[in-house]
């Protein structure tokens, strides 16, 4: 089975290495690794491991902390394709969309992220449309949206006072980027971990590139 260990680790050289030889040690294989932060020495990876089925889930906790310095901020089952050219695909995705781009761009962001759903939105509080939605996006029937319409990037933790009880509950972390003065692009994931400000500065390029192609005329 596959998960998604988030680590913090030094940003020094040659701690990948370690980290690799301690969880090859284990029995664990690493099939993908994505560098998120680096900044004030330390570095933030999500690292997509293969867990034997006589492994337990801790093990990749117990053998990633055996290399100094390394900690672990989440780890979590990872059921995607994993692919390293995941914003290549949805920019190429979008270059043809046209009016669908919101379709296109709710369905293929999970994958860019690593994430469980997004959904495009416009309207603003109590009154909002779904335009778009992937297939595990969560209904929003009932759910105001106070942020909304969404002047800037923004994170939306889970304990944030709009977000509904049950989503506390299941520690639904998202963030949210405009598309433009009307609309936005959420996304979000259960059980964290908590999306950092590299991953928000991302979904702001990519969502300022797609409104940016849903204004061209047809080719």
């Amino acid at each position: 089975m596959s998960h998604l260990l988030r680590l913090v680790v030094p940003d020094r050289p040659g701690i990948l290495g370690a980290v690799a030889t301690a969880l090859g040690a284990a029995g664990i294989d690493i099939i993908g690794v994505d560098v998120l932060e680096r900044g004030n020495g330390v570095a933030v990876d999500d690292i997509v491991v293969d867990l034997p089925p006589d492994r337990v889930a801790d093990s990749l906790i117990t053998a990633a902390t055996t290399v100094p310095g390394v900690q672990v901020e989440s780890l979590r089952p990872f059921t995607g394709p994993l692919d390293t050219h995941r914003e290549l695909d949805l920019l190429e995705a979008l270059a043809p969309a046209g009016e669908v781009m919101p379709k296109v761009l709710a369905a293929e962001l999970p994958r860019v992220f690593h994430s469980g759903w997004a959904v495009v939105l416009s309207g603003s509080g109590e009154q909002t449309e779904v335009v778009a939605a992937s297939e595990a996006a969560p209904s929003l029937d009932g759910v105001a949206l106070p942020w909304l319409p969404l002047r800037g990037p923004l994170l939306l933790p889970s304990d944030a006072a709009w977000v509904p009880q049950r989503w506390q509950e299941l520690a639904v972390e998202m963030m949210a980027a405009p598309l433009d003065a009307q609309s936005a692009v959420l996304a979000g994931r259960t059980g964290g971990p908590a999306f950092r400000r590299s991953e928000l500065l991302r979904l702001t390029h990519l969502a300022g590139i797609a409104a940016t192609v849903a204004r061209l005329p047809p080719a």
